[in-house]
């Protein structure tokens, strides 16, 4: 249970093996190939090699597709699905069929096709529809649309805003022009439409009157014909275009009882786009390729079974000590402490050949979890719905160690809850003070109260608290030891150990007068060498001033952080019990029970998330500081990776 040792690989094999190689390491899956820049800039390998090339795009844009195609059908097909439908068992063989995959990817393209022409066809009914509204204005005009008049009259289609007196501006272009016929063909809001017809005579005239009371020229669009003939024309034509999308969403609802096939056809091209993404990175000659990159050293001999079935030459060593931070790191741990690699992911991942900090955190989390929380309703919610989901769903890597997580939290909700004597609160004892007045049960056996025992709470808190602080400083201690700086672990943390003696010596009172304080002062004159065994000249004193500064406030205000545990488990009780109460109120039972059950929700809601974000602080402020190297960047072997399937194992 610890970080998993990594081999390094170098590789060099026909180049006529490739595919077959590549798909035989997916299906290994534990080997990571490098990117080949080292090699790329050795001279030695420079004018030798250069970069193979792939189908990377290609599958990117299948990927695309039928991304695509599955949102279509989402959103235009209804098909539902069940939400802890599990996911289908699938032979390897049956998930990398490339014929398959063709299929699909045809599929998905159809879907695209007939949601961009029925796209096509809502964007030109929508079009026709806004040159309709725009010729309502000019249904009243009786004259063809291109007419702009005869030998001797001018026929004028315009506009004037609706603040205009329509009877004032007639009478003003009338007065203006004389030979003039001014009609009012529709109005609203925004504008009057007008129809003028003027002698030409007099259409300097007309013109010069209309434009005092702002008439614009009416855009036609050279559209010929009456405007109730074209309003009828694209009302027939709007109609096609809408039949049209019509049949094209039929289309993609008949094709929607397909979207699994799309959606394990994702599965497939994901195995193909990790396949030439790995030949991106492996080096060709010609004849030869070469590959360079890292293997998990327990699949070591799997790697080597399938290797020795080609005519290549491969090299396994392990990496340097000035190697490790480009090492990748995969934790592997137990399913007590797996779980915990959510919240190392969430962080950051140990730089290689350090420690692995979950089997350290494992029992601290879930503690503190239980401790913070401490109610037997809300563990046993969070049992079931754990157990529910990894049974039901067989969620993948960070879905189940999420889950994983909560059952374990649940169990130690459960147990504290069980000590603090919380079910939903104080539900069960006010419940039975609602049936029955003169019940004697007042409250579930409990070993201390959140309400009545808070004192003692606080201090266990601090506490537990300062063990994992000390659990921190021995890690730290270990590290430097098997690092070969055991004298640097003496002097740094040593110091403090004998302080914290001396301290717990002085609150128990024992050796008043030659214990304790013989103990604190051979603690103070190590930390005083050990903070400035490496400064010279007037450094010391700084150095040792800072260390003092930083050690006890630093110390100090760690274990003060802990004081959280009691916070949260206040809080959380003290809030289940005024909903309970609020319930009680009512004098009846079921409003009793609605409101009490609403209240807690709300109230398990907040702690789920507030208990886990406090949590990972304290693990990743107050723990994580006194040995944690972080910074490693995670293990990604070519391996096959799926969303909607899982795969059966090979018997």
């Amino acid at each position: 249970m610890a970080i998993v040792k990594m081999k390094r690989i170098r590789l060099i094999a026909l180049a006529r093996d490739r595919e077959t190689l590549l798909a035989d390491l997916l299906h290994v899956g534990c080997v990571e190939v490098s990117e080949p820049e080292e090699a790329l800039h050795d001279p030695a390998y420079a004018g030798l090699l250069r970069r193979d090339g792939s189908r990377l795009g290609e599958a990117k844009e299948q990927l695309g597709a039928l991304k695509q195609a599955i949102d279509t059908i989402n959103r235009l097909a209804h098909q539902k699905g069940g939400l802890f439908t599990p996911r289908e068992l699938m032979a390897e063989d049956a998930l990398l069929s490339a014929d398959a995959l063709k299929k699909a990817v045809e599929l998905a393209r159809t879907v695209n096709d007939e949601a961009k022409a029925a796209a096509a066809c809502s964007a030109r009914a929508t079009r026709l529809e806004a040159e309709r509204l725009s010729l309502i204005p000019w249904e009243g005009c009786d004259l063809p649309l291109e007419e702009t008049g005869t030998k001797t009259v001018s026929v004028l289609l315009g506009t004037v805003p609706s603040a205009v007196d329509f009877e004032t501006m007639a009478g003003a272009v009338e007065e203006a022009a004389g030979a003039v016929q001014v009609t009012l063909l529709s109005t609203d809001g925004q504008q009057h439409a007008v129809e003028v017809l003027v002698h030409k005579s007099c259409e300097a005239e007309a013109m010069e009157a209309l434009r005092t009371f702002g008439f614009a020229f009416a855009q036609m669009k050279s559209l010929t014909g009456t405007a109730r003939d074209n309003i009828l024309r694209l009302e027939t034509e709007k109609k096609d275009a809408e039949q049209e999308r019509e049949q094209h969403l039929a289309a993609i609802r008949a094709l929607g009882g397909r979207k699994r096939e799309l959606q394990i056809a994702t599965d497939r091209v994901q195995q193909v786009i990790a396949k030439e993404s790995a030949k991106e990175r492996i080096l060709t000659g010609g004849a030869i390729l070469y590959l360079d990159g890292w293997c998990s050293a327990p699949e070591v001999k799997d790697l080597e079974e399938v290797l020795g079935r080609y005519d290549c030459a491969w090299e396994l060593s392990d990496p340097d000590p000035d190697e490790y931070a480009k090492v990748p790191v995969q934790l592997r741990n137990g399913p007590l402490t797996r779980p915990l690699n959510m919240v190392t992911n969430m962080y950051a991942l140990p730089v290689y050949g350090t420690v692995d900090p979950n089997p350290l955190m494992a029992p601290f989390f879930i503690l503190f979890y239980g401790i913070m929380m401490a109610d037997m309703g809300y563990g046993l919610l969070m049992i079931l719905g754990s157990v529910f989901v990894l049974k039901k769903m067989r969620p993948k890597a960070g879905m189940h160690d999420f889950f994983a997580l909560l059952g374990l939290c649940g169990v130690s909700t459960f147990i504290i809850g069980a000590l603090t004597g919380g079910f939903f609160g104080d539900f069960l004892p006010q419940l039975a003070q609602l049936i029955n007045p003169n019940t004697t049960f007042t409250a579930l056996p409990a070993l201390f109260t959140p309400l009545e025992d808070t004192m003692a709470i606080l201090v266990g808190s601090l506490v537990l608290g300062f063990i994992q602080i000390i659990t921190g400083q021995i890690v730290s201690f270990v590290k430097k030891c098997q690092g070969g700086h055991a004298w640097d672990g003496i002097w740094d943390e040593g110091p403090w150990w004998v302080i914290y003696l001396g301290v717990g010596l002085m609150v128990l009172g024992v050796g008043n007068v030659a214990g304790y304080p013989a103990v604190l002062i051979v603690g103070i004159l190590m930390l005083v060498y050990g903070s400035t065994r490496n400064a010279r000249g007037i450094g010391k004193i700084g150095a040792f001033v800072g260390a003092v500064y930083n050690g006890a406030t630093g110390i100090f205000g760690d274990v003060l952080s802990y004081a959280r545990l009691m916070a949260l488990m206040l809080s959380g009780s003290i809030i289940a019990s005024v909903f309970n109460t609020l319930g009680g109120i009512t004098g009846n039972v079921v409003t009793f029970v609605l409101i009490s059950m609403v209240g807690n929700a709300l109230n398990f809601s907040l702690n789920l998330l507030g208990c886990y974000v406090h949590d990972l602080r304290l693990q990743c402020l107050e723990f994580f500081k006194t040995f944690y190297q972080d910074g490693g960047k995670p293990f990604r072997p070519l391996a096959i990776n799926t969303k909607y399937v899982d795969i059966k194992e090979e018997n």
